[in-house]
């Protein structure tokens, strides 16, 4: 905490809280600090409600939520979370602690637009919190920076959350499955308006440089082309299809598409770079592409829709709400026990812990050799090759 104050608790309600939380301190509590970083998604409040609840009612610990990802452990942000703080939030959506996936100690612009490493003071913040260990809850992005911290010192344990379900080391990740079920809803409610108008729907969907959302989702909703990162298409196979199904009767088609797919010999539509981001790379603009291709070459009409960042919004799914529970009971039993550089990760219905490091060697990418690729092939699904 920053300085010392009185054990008076006759302030304002945050003020109160500040005071509570440095009086409950010098009584020889321990404390514990959560972070959520990188992009939203359901299920992160319910993996912040697990934790809190966990260490509040097991360990009578202290539960200091960091604001806004690294951001606020730049800019020393932060806020006590009391049991009551937590309780009826396991059904919303996004992180009531706020996230960014723009904040990076180790490349932080200054107001010149200058980039800087502002870790040591990152640490030093760390320290000044007063945190016997800190959570960070988050993808491929927040995890990287993760170890990184850890190596200068910072004793952490990761929590796994991504739509795009891309860490190497989990089944699944926190948000997946609950992204899954409102991208799969969007293809249902397009089949119907394609084949009324006998359209070919194209439809976009997230995942960046990994295709599960859309094999995932291209299967659960029928989807009759998936394209995928992994896969670069040819798009004369894929207009074979579209103009197959049109002459045997089938007058409409659905694409589903991975915002990090590209055709052959060519490459990912960047749609915007962010200087200042962890990673800059926007990508956005196949939809549209293909769409066009599409018609070009087939003299048929397509549309395309851009789920964006609907996927990421909404309540969480019952599986993502146990799933963040399970990690968030298991990431602070590791704290606990002082185990950390670990991430909690779900093998086999199983939770396990793996090494920080392991963890971020690389990301999980869909194998041509995956099972889900040969049930989809074997319902009539093709993949543009």
């Amino acid at each position: 905490m920053q300085g010392s104050r009185p054990c008076s608790t006759r302030s304002s309600s945050a003020q109160a809280k500040r005071v509570a939380l440095g009086c409950a301190r010098a009584r020889g509590k321990k404390r514990i600090g959560i972070l959520t970083g990188g992009g939203d998604c359901p299920g992160l409040n319910a993996g912040i409600r697990a934790i809190a609840k966990t260490a509040i009612l097991n360990y009578d610990m202290e539960v200091v939520g960091i604001k806004d990802g690294f951001l606020g452990l730049i800019e020393n942000r932060f806020l006590p979370i009391s049991y009551e703080d937590v309780s009826g939030i396991l059904a919303l959506g996004g992180t009531f602690l706020g996230a960014s996936n723009k904040a990076n100690p180790f490349r932080h612009p200054d107001p010149k637009g200058r980039f800087r490493d502002v870790s040591d003071m990152a640490v030093e913040n760390y320290k000044a919190m007063g945190l016997d260990g800190l959570i960070c809850i988050g993808g491929d992005g927040t995890l990287n920076i993760a170890y990184r911290l850890l190596k200068k010192g910072v004793r952490l344990v990761g929590v796994p959350k991504t739509i795009d379900n891309d860490l190497k080391q989990t089944d699944t990740t926190i948000g997946f499955d609950s992204a899954l079920i409102t991208t799969t809803q969007a293809i249902d409610k397009l089949h119907t308006t394609a084949q009324s108008h006998h359209r070919v729907m194209v439809i976009e969907v997230m995942g960046r440089y990994a295709g599960w959302l859309a094999l995932y989702s291209g299967l659960a909703g029928g989807g009759d082309i998936i394209l995928l990162p992994e896969i670069p298409y040819d798009i004369k196979k894929v207009c074979e299809v579209v103009l197959k199904r049109n002459q045997s009767g089938k007058r409409f088609s659905i694409v589903v598409v991975s915002e990090g797919a590209r055709p052959k010999a060519g490459k990912v539509v960047v749609r915007k770079m962010v200087k200042d981001s962890t990673d800059p790379v926007r990508l956005g603009g196949i939809g549209n592409k293909l769409a066009n291709d599409i018609e070009n070459m087939t003299g048929l009409e397509a549309r395309v829709t851009v789920l964006g960042h609907l996927q990421r919004g909404g309540e969480p799914s019952p599986f993502d709400r146990i799933l963040a529970t399970r990690f968030g009971v298991e990431a602070c039993k590791l704290t606990v026990k002082g185990d950390f550089g670990k991430v909690v990760v779900l093998k086999a219905g199983q939770i396990r812990k793996v090494d920080l490091e392991k963890a971020v060697e690389d990301i999980k990418r869909v194998s041509l050799n995956e099972p889900v690729i040969d049930v989809a092939r074997a319902v009539g699904a093709t993949f543009g090759i």
